[in-house]
C-alpha cells in the first residue's frame, strides 16, 4: 500500500519512539493521518487574512456566521456555535474533559496520557477504535454478556471476529476466563474490550477484580503479546455499592506496560444525561509514551474522525463546555445519580421482600449503571419477552439469553409492578 506522506511521518514517529504501537495498528490505522496540509491546513494558514476565501462556511457581510434567525433564537449561545468544530474537537472541551478524567481517576495523577479526541459519542469512538486497530479476521476478546452493537461495529464494519469468554463465576467477574482467552493461542497482537459498568448486566468489577485484571493483562504483555485494551466507559461513575472499583481501568492500565495500549472511550452521554448531544472522547495511554507518540495517536484518531463524520457537533460541545464551568453542575449531577441509586436500592428491597421471585428468575450480578439482567426459569427469554409485551403491557430487552431491564428508564414507583409482572408471566407460562 502506498501511504500518504503524512501517514508515513506519523508512522516514523511511532516506529522510532514506540515501535510496539505500530504493530498494534491495523492497515487502516497505519494509513490514516490528519490532513493538516489539505483544506484544513490551508484554511488555518489563512485564518487571519483580510480576505479569507478558504473554508466552506457562509458569513454575513460583517464577518459573523450567516444564521437563520428562527434557529438562532432557539439557542442561548453565541453565533460561533454554528461554525464547524475542529476534527480533534473543541480545544477548550478537550482540556476540560481531561481535567475531569484526572479528577474522577485519582490514580492517573502523574501519568502521561493523550489529550482526548472528540468523537460523535461512544458508538463513533468504538468505530474509530475499530478503524485504528482491527484488520479483517482479527479477534476482539469480549465477555459473553455484551452489547449486541459490538457485532455490527467490529464484525460487519471491519470484518473482525468476536471471541467470548465466561462473564461470571461465583457471583463475580470471571477473571480466570479472561486470562485464558487472552493467553491462549499464538503470541501477537490482541484486542481486548472491557465494558464497566457492563451493558447488559450492570456489573462493575470489585477493587480486587480490578487488580486481578491488571495483573493478568501485564502478564500477557510481558509474554510478548501486543495488547490493545479498549475501555468502553459509557456508564462510568454510576456505581452503587461499596467495594466496587470506582475508577476506570484506564487508571491502572495507562502506564502498565510498553506492550499494552489502553484506549479509553467515554463521554457525557450517560454521565451527564445528554443522550442526543452525540459527544464522546477517545484517550490513549501506554508506558513509555513521549508527547510526540501521543500526538501521533491523536492525529490518527482525528484522521479517523475527519474521514468518517468530519467533526462532532459544535453546538453540543459548546453547551457542555459552558455546563462544566457552571457552579451548579456538580450538585445537579449528584441529584440525578441519587435518582438512579434509589431505583437500585428499591430493586434490592423488592428481591429481599419477595423470595418467591427466585422461583421464576435468577438475578444476575449487578451493582452499577443503567441495567440489570434476570435469567428466567422454565421459559426461554424471548418467549417471556413476548408474553410480557402482549399480556402485561411491559417491554424488556433480550440479550444473550437473558432479560435486560433498564431500571434507569422505569419510575421508582413502577419497579414493584415490573418484577411482579415478570414473576406472573413466568408462572402463567409453565
Amino acid at each position: 500500500m502506498n501511504l500518504n506522506a503524512l501517514a508515513q511521518d506519523l508512522n516514523r514517529v511511532l516506529s522510532s519512539q514506540h515501535s510496539s504501537i505500530l504493530e498494534m495498528l491495523s492497515s487502516l490505522g497505519k494509513a490514516v493521518y490528519f490532513p493538516s496540509q489539505g483544506i484544513l491546513g490551508q484554511s488555518a494558514e489563512a485564518k487571519n487574512t483580510t480576505i479569507n476565501a478558504t473554508i466552506g462556511t457562509a458569513l454575513e457581510d460583517d464577518g459573523s456566521p450567516l444564521v437563520l434567525p428562527c434557529i438562532e433564537k432557539k439557542l442561548n449561545l453565541p453565533k460561533t456555535s454554528f461554525l464547524y468544530s475542529p476534527s480533534f474537537g473543541d480545544p477548550g472541551l478537550r482540556e476540560a474533559w481531561k481535567k475531569q478524567i484526572l479528577q474522577k481517576n485519582p490514580s492517573l495523577q502523574g501519568k502521561v496520557t493523550s489529550l482526548p479526541v472528540v468523537t460523535a459519542a461512544l458508538t463513533h469512538a468504538l468505530s474509530c477504535a475499530g478503524y485504528l486497530f482491527l484488520d479483517p479476521e482479527d479477534e476482539v476478546i469480549i465477555p459473553d454478556l455484551y452489547w449486541d452493537n459490538y457485532e455490527l461495529l467490529f464484525c460487519e464494519g471491519f470484518g473482525a471476529r468476536i471471541k467470548t469468554y465466561n462473564t461470571f463465576k461465583d457471583g463475580g467477574f470471571d477473571t480466570g476466563a479472561l486470562e485464558s482467552a487472552v493467553m491462549n493461542g499464538k503470541t501477537g497482537k490482541k484486542v481486548i474490550l472491557l465494558n464497566f459498568p457492563n451493558n447488559p448486566t450492570g456489573y462493575t468489577v470489585t477493587e480486587k477484580e480490578a487488580g486481578q485484571i491488571t495483573e493478568l493483562l501485564v502478564k500477557a504483555a510481558e509474554a510478548g503479546n501486543k495488547l490493545v485494551v479498549v475501555l468502553d466507559d459509557a456508564y462510568f461513575g454510576l456505581v452503587f455499592e461499596k467495594g466496587i472499583f470506582t475508577e476506570s481501568l484506564f487508571a491502572r492500565l495507562a502506564d502498565a506496560h510498553e506492550n499494552l495500549l489502553a484506549v479509553k472511550l467515554d463521554g457525557p452521554t450517560k454521565e451527564d444525561y445528554v443522550w442526543g448531544f452525540r459527544v464522546g472522547f477517545m484517550t490513549f495511554g501506554i508506558k513509555g509514551a513521549t508527547p510526540e507518540v501521543l500526538k501521533a495517536l491523536e492525529n490518527k484518531a482525528a484522521g479517523a474522525v475527519r474521514g468518517s463524520i468530519s467533526n462532532a457537533p459544535s453546538i453540543s460541545q459548546k453547551i457542555l463546555l459552558e455546563a462544566y464551568t457552571c457552579a451548579e453542575y456538580a450538585s445537579e449531577k449528584k441529584q440525578k445519580y441519587e435518582t438512579l441509586k434509589k431505583r437500585y436500592d428499591t430493586i434490592l428491597s423488592i428481591f429481599e421482600s419477595h423470595p418467591e421471585y427466585r422461583e421464576s428468575f435468577t438475578p444476575m450480578p449487578f451493582n452499577s449503571g443503567y441495567f440489570m439482567c434476570v435469567k428466567p426459569k422454565g421459559i426461554e427469554a424471548e418467549a417471556l419477552r413476548k408474553v410480557l409485551l402482549e399480556k402485561y403491557n411491559t417491554g424488556v430487552i433480550v440479550l444473550s439469553g437473558l432479560v435486560r431491564l433498564a431500571f434507569s428508564a422505569v419510575p421508582t414507583e413502577k419497579l414493584p409492578q415490573l418484577f411482579e409482572n415478570i414473576h406472573q408471566a413466568v408462572q402463567a407460562s409453565r
